[in-house]
């Protein structure tokens, strides 16, 4: 027989069921169908027995309802082996205080050995403490129903945080994951929107250098078309001056034997 992970939790021997319903081992108890205790605490659990005068069959039915409550708090384990059926319910045994100093020892022991981190978030430190709180409750239980109860709504109180907790936590994952591909998006049409104004400025400039080469040609042409002009305009003044002392020295040659 194989028996499941070892726990914290104190569970009875291993009990075997048989798959024929009229064979069953003498030590195992009445099966019950083992549903998954929710987060929320929605799983049915019978009430707590009522106070009444302590007679036998009193007690009897009290130490009942408290493993029925207990089967309730931390269902049956089941497995199977060689086809066989095996059962394993939680001790409804009363805890001493040995077995507190134990369960103390045990969980340091189980801490180290499975190399817990000591702090930030640990899946193997919380599920060690865990089952240490599910046997305080067993304990608890135990001696009083009503306060092992209301340790459960406890204890389901804490796990609906966590579960909101780390819902909370994949959702600020999940919102900063989009955020982060849309920035990863915004900044490729940023680059893209980057490059084509770097290539307009580039085309702009390019259109500057050629009006520029154009204009200084242009003033070179112009500035050798004045020089030209202006070199002809001298030359014509000259011209004009020799024709002017021609015509003058012309004139007074002929005004002069006319005044003898």
């Amino acid at each position: 027989m194989i028996p499941p992970n070892a726990s914290l939790v104190k569970y009875d021997n291993p009990a075997l069921v048989s798959r024929n319903t009229d064979k069953k081992s003498p030590r195992s108890r009445p099966l019950k169908v083992s549903q998954k205790q929710d987060v929320n605490g929605s799983s049915p659990i019978p009430p707590p027995p009522k106070t009444t005068k302590i007679t036998a069959n009193d007690v009897q039915s009290k130490n009942q309802q408290t493993e029925e409550i207990l089967n309730s708090i931390l269902p049956p384990r089941e497995w199977t082996e060689n086809g066989q059926l095996w059962v394993q319910q939680v001790s409804s045994t009363p805890a001493t205080r040995l077995d507190v100093v134990n369960l103390q020892e045990q969980l340091d022991m189980r801490l180290q050995q499975r190399q817990a981190r000591e702090t930030g978030i640990c899946p193997v430190r919380r599920e060690l403490y865990s089952q240490c709180f599910d046997e305080l409750i067993r304990q608890v239980t135990i001696n009083c129903a009503e306060r092992g109860l209301l340790l459960l709504r406890v204890r389901d109180e804490i796990r609906m945080t966590i579960a909101a907790y780390q819902t909370l936590y994949e959702s600020s994952v999940a919102f900063g994951m989009r955020k982060a591909l849309q920035a990863e998006q915004g900044k490729a049409d940023m680059e893209q929107k980057i490059e084509e104004l770097d290539n307009d400025k580039k085309e702009l400039e390019r259109q500057v250098n050629e009006l520029k080469a154009k204009c200084d040609a242009i003033e070179k042409r112009e500035a050798e078309r004045r020089t030209i002009e202006e070199k002809k305009h001298a030359e014509e003044i000259q011209f004009l001056k020799r024709t002017n002392q021609q015509l003058k020295t012309q004139l007074e040659g002929i005004i002069a034997p006319t005044k003898k």
